[in-house]
């Protein structure tokens, strides 16, 4: 083994090795910017759940072609109004302000980015991505006069926006994982989230479709199969999700304050969607306050499903462990 393999330290330095001087320091995250962050983003998703309840509620109305033209409305920022006109226009405003405020999100994660989680400027710029996706189908919905897919794809994504605004910030807000000691807590409420976006889309496809007018009164029998399988969906979205509430019931000792409440705020809002879905059904949608009701409490469940999951895991409970 010869001399050359020990080096002393002075030879590095004299041969221009300066290992202190190229080594840029790792900026510590900032919990403060980080917190705040996060209390942004969750306020962005509760806008953009407002915003999946006022759609709806333009739907509901008839209102979606109230604007014949996109972005504008009658060629101009402030049209004449009436109600159907105000429901588009603003459906808009605030579809404007998410997407402003998304922006917002990702310039500050990149000017930031030193002292903030390596994870998030990435995250930021994929909820861009979406949001801007999002803009695109809502042009497309006024320009290709509502056609169903389009409509269902919106909502679709609306629905995506709206799940990874949550676990952006979820994950910001989260200071470590909570150990949850009942096995499949987190695993039951990712299946429950994916259940019921999935029999979300099918809803969306039933209302964009007029599936359930014209399939009870035999105008167009052959949609009756879209309402059938929103229908059929409501056994393994229940199911998937009474497992959750019942998962959590069973360790309800174990589970911190925050946790007993989302799980119970689970199964109510489970209850309640079930009770908006069979009055939605048996009015034949005439009702347009429980249509709306009926998407948004799907969304808050959903909504709640994904933090059930994200704040949860198997292993060992810790009183001291926090969100």
């Amino acid at each position: 083994m010869t001399d050359s393999v020990f080096r002393d330290p002075h030879d590095l330095h004299s041969q221009g090795c300066h290992t202190e001087e190229t080594l840029a320091p790792v900026a510590p995250v900032d919990p403060g910017l980080q917190k705040r962050l996060g209390l942004l983003v969750l306020g962005i998703a509760g806008l953009t759940w407002l915003l999946m309840g006022l759609g709806s509620a333009t739907r509901v109305m008839n209102a979606g072609l109230s604007c014949p033209d996109w972005p504008l409305c009658y060629g101009t920022l402030w049209p004449s109004m009436n109600l159907q006109v105000f429901l588009e226009w603003f459906h808009r405003l605030v579809a404007a302000t998410v997407g402003s405020m998304t922006l917002v999100v990702l310039g500050m994660t990149l000017s930031y980015r030193r002292v903030l989680p390596n994870w998030l400027p990435w995250a930021a710029a994929a909820l861009v991505g979406i949001v801007g996706i999002q803009g695109i189908l809502g042009g497309l919905t006024v320009t290709e006069l509502l056609r169903f897919d389009i409509v269902t794809a919106h909502l679709g994504t609306g629905l995506l926006f709206f799940a990874t605004l949550l676990g952006v910030g979820c994950l910001l807000l989260r200071t470590e994982p909570v150990l949850f000691p009942w096995v499949g807590l987190s695993r039951w409420a990712w299946i429950g989230a994916g259940v019921i976006y999935v029999q979300s889309l099918l809803g969306a496809l039933v209302a964009s479709r007029w599936a359930v007018h014209q399939c009870l009164s035999g105008v167009a029998a052959g949609l009756c199969h879209v309402l059938n399988s929103h229908l059929l969906g409501v056994i393994p979205a229940t199911i998937a999700v009474a497992v959750v509430v019942g998962i959590g019931i069973r360790g309800w000792s174990d589970l911190r304050p925050p946790h007993r409440w989302l799980v119970g705020s689970i199964g109510l809002l489970l209850l309640g969607q079930l009770g908006l879905g069979w009055g939605t059904f048996s009015l034949r949608l005439q009702v347009e306050p429980l249509t709306v009701a009926h998407q948004m409490v799907g969304a808050a469940l959903l909504g709640s499903l994904i933090l059930a999951a994200l704040t949860t895991s198997p292993g060992t409970s810790t009183p001291e462990t926090t969100l």
